[in-house]
């Protein structure tokens, strides 16, 4: 396993990361005994960054990582989170879930806590006097907590901006991997300024864990699946120290720790290639739709956008398993969101500023997803 600084942490942390969230359920519960083989597989293999969240997993996430770190905390470092949504956001609210946290893990104190899922306007919210922020940084005076982050979710600039108002926040958790690199520039920025750098979703949220010859032949010569080549492209970053997968297979641990263990980064030629084929492939994306939502909303609730998104994952990316299983879900539930439930108005065609001929692509889009 390589092993990396957690930015001004001081923390060595493995450069796989264990994201909490996806352990296998059994009527709303997490299936204990097999989450807890999976966390010491893991444990086991030299992983050392475990990140949780109070609501993950119907909040059983963090009471189960407690069980497996019992007799092995010190040779672990634990993440977790306080949640905005819904709450009073005082300092005396964040003191209360931290607590709990504490409880549910059975730790003492908890290495890294992040603001979680921050945006520009929450963050200015937990800032304020006596509020959220407030109530951590008391609780890491008293050594409940040792060091301040936050998870991001906003205009990647905002990243920066709360970074720098912040400076006793020492770690950043945020999306990148190969379908998603906005966050590339103000990663580095924040590096910079000596924040650790932890990505989340570097498999694109499982879209880039299903086959695609058109990836697996990026890199002549080579021979790697999807997954392998998603997270060898992030840790190749020198900007990330933690790549966070969420895992539930004692394979999965086993794939992602082999590739977390190779210790040569891909060539700068490596990614050259990798960088020209996605400039290239994001351009085929933008010549089908670009994503502006002025076609929404439909009067019949098909999610356009969202079938045009996963149609390019079949047609530009190659992960055409992935993007049947996600346009599946579209008519799951009880409303149907796929193409099928287009009426061919017409309404969608008058506000693209693309022109582009919505009624037939959908037409395609469900001939090439829903098989």
């Amino acid at each position: 396993m390589q092993y990396r600084l957690l930015g001004r942490t001081g923390l060595k942390v493995s450069a796989l990361g264990f994201g909490t969230m996806r352990f296998k359920m059994v009527d709303g519960h997490v299936d204990q005994d097999p989450a807890i083989e999976v966390l010491h597989r893991a444990m086991d293999l030299g992983v050392n960054y475990f990140d949780s969240a109070v609501g993950y997993c119907n909040a059983e996430s963090e009471k189960t990582l407690g069980k497996a770190l019992k007799g092995r905390r010190e040779d672990n470092i634990i993440s977790t989170k306080y949640p905005p949504w819904g709450r009073s956001l005082t300092a005396d609210d964040c003191r209360q879930i931290i607590e709990q946290s504490l409880a549910r893990l059975d730790l003492d104190y908890i290495d890294v806590y992040h603001m979680h899922g921050l945006d520009w306007e929450t963050a200015q919210k937990m800032m304020a006097k006596g509020a959220a922020l407030e109530g951590a940084r008391k609780a890491k005076e008293e050594g409940l907590l040792k060091h301040l982050g936050f998870s991001f979710h906003d205009d990647p600039k905002r990243m920066v901006d709360i970074a720098r108002v912040n400076p006793d926040l020492d770690v950043v958790t945020c999306q990148y991997n190969l379908l998603d690199r906005r966050n590339e520039e103000s990663m580095a920025t924040v590096r910079e300024m000596g924040l650790g750098v932890v990505v989340m979703g570097p498999v694109a949220g499982g879209r880039l864990g299903f086959p695609s010859e058109r990836l697996q032949g990026l890199l002549p010569g080579k021979s790697m699946s999807s997954p392998e080549l998603a997270l060898r492209f992030v840790l190749s970053n020198p900007n990330v120290c933690v790549a966070l997968s969420g895992m539930n297979t004692v394979e999965m641990v086993e794939a992602n720790a082999a590739t977390a263990s190779v210790e040569t980064p891909l060539t700068e030629e490596e990614m050259r290639q990798i960088g020209a084929m996605l400039e290239e492939n994001r351009r085929l994306s933008d010549l089908y739709c670009t994503g502006c939502d002025y076609c929404m909303p439909c009067p019949n609730k098909v999610n356009i956008p969202e079938a045009f998104r996963l149609m390019n994952l079949h047609r530009v990316w190659g992960l055409t398993e992935s993007a049947r299983e996600r346009y599946a879900q579209l008519s799951s539930g009880s409303e149907v969101t796929d193409a099928s439930a287009c009426v061919e108005c017409g309404q969608c065609e008058k506000k693209c500023p693309q022109k582009i001929p919505i009624i037939e692509q959908l037409k395609e889009s469900h001939r090439a997803l829903s098989k």
